[in-house]
């Protein structure tokens, strides 16, 4: 019932929400909304009012163009892979020059891959760059099957083959086991489009160093407990009707208790801000809210994937246990014994 209740909840506040988009339309077509008639914190409560909701519709990267070498490409999106639960997409540019092809995983973790916008157009610069681009479970029909963490790691070798050899890792945060994992069975097959290189960023890795509240919690609960308490069933208006999730909602409602003060100044910091669709952020730099209040729904199967065991030596893939230590090095990838580790707190 807690995604129906939601979604209850989401269309009473309908109303609210389109007299308040209206209002502001017509503020703005009487040429009021930024003098004394309206004033500019009355006008971020309107634009407060008429943003409370949860967009489930990706928005654009924005990147038209970057700067490569000495001169302005042009980049195109396009699809290299599409499958049911996520896209490769590539940005293409209209350069010849051959750059080094880099696959950068984005977090499956209640936020849309343009929230790395910033890091896509950094590493365009000198990289051929391809992103893994989530698509709402939500939106995915029961007969597309389940996507747990045994199918997110093969959609990751998937996405690797289709990019071909020469392809360089870099996980961000939510996907560094899975990407791990990929790498490691990659390697230890021998398969010959095995990455040249894997960067791991702020991935729970080892959660047993510096463990975070969220780790806490998650050696507290039971697996029963998080099942019958934050899963829930798609409602029946959507595609994917039926199908067991994680809904965005709850994710982003953990999210902001995490930090909620932060949260609070940088929603007053936005309304009186004159470009209101950024704020700055703790560093100085600007950040986009919409990427925040849009949410996939992230989701669930029912088969526990990786052990629950603390030791992340325990995990398996398609009931093959995984060696996470992989030597990356040379033109093809192997296993080696206490190699490599990575331990990064979540």
């Amino acid at each position: 019932m807690l995604y129906y209740a939601y979604q209850f909840q989401d269309d009473l506040l309908g109303p609210i929400r389109e007299f308040a988009a209206r209002s502001l339309k017509l503020a703005d077509a009487w040429g009021v909304r930024a003098g004394t008639f309206m004033p500019p914190q009355f006008a971020a409560a309107l634009e407060m009012i008429s943003r409370y909701k949860l967009s489930h519709t990706r928005p654009p990267f924005h990147i038209e163009s970057v700067r490569s070498g000495n001169a302005e490409a042009r980049v195109t999106e396009e699809v290299t892979l599409g499958l049911p639960f996520g896209n490769l997409l590539h940005f293409k540019k209209d350069s010849d020059a051959p750059q080094p092809k880099v696959l950068i995983v984005a977090p499956l973790s209640g936020h849309f891959s343009t929230l790395l916008a910033g890091t896509v157009r950094t590493m365009l610069a000198d990289h051929d760059v391809y992103i893994t681009d989530w698509i709402n479970a939500r939106d995915v029909p029961l007969s597309a099957g389940r996507f747990g963490v045994d199918d997110y790691i093969s959609y990751i070798v998937r996405f690797i083959e289709a990019i071909g050899p020469g392809t360089h890792l870099l996980a961000v945060c939510q996907p560094c086991v899975q990407t791990l994992v990929a790498a490691a069975v990659m390697a230890d097959e021998q398969h010959p489009l095995t990455p040249r290189s894997m960067t791991l960023m702020a991935g729970p890795i080892d959660p047993r160093e510096s463990p975070t509240s969220v780790n806490e919690l998650a050696v507290k609960k039971s697996l029963s407990w998080f099942e019958s308490s934050v899963i829930a069933q798609v409602p029946g208006r959507f595609p994917g009707a039926g199908r067991r999730v994680y809904p965005g909602f709850v994710q982003l409602t953990a999210f902001m208790s995490m930090n909620l003060e932060r949260h609070k100044e940088l929603k007053c910091d936005w309304g009186r801000s004159s470009h209101p669709d950024h704020v700055a952020s703790a560093d100085g730099t600007s950040c986009d809210l919409r990427h925040f209040s849009s949410l996939p729904v992230l989701f669930t199967r029912n088969s526990q994937s990786l052990s629950r065991s603390s030791k992340f030596n325990n995990a398996v893939h398609d009931g093959i246990p995984i060696q996470p230590e992989v030597d990356l090095s040379g033109d093809r990838a192997h296993s080696v014994p206490s190699a490599w580790r990575a331990v990064i707190a979540p």
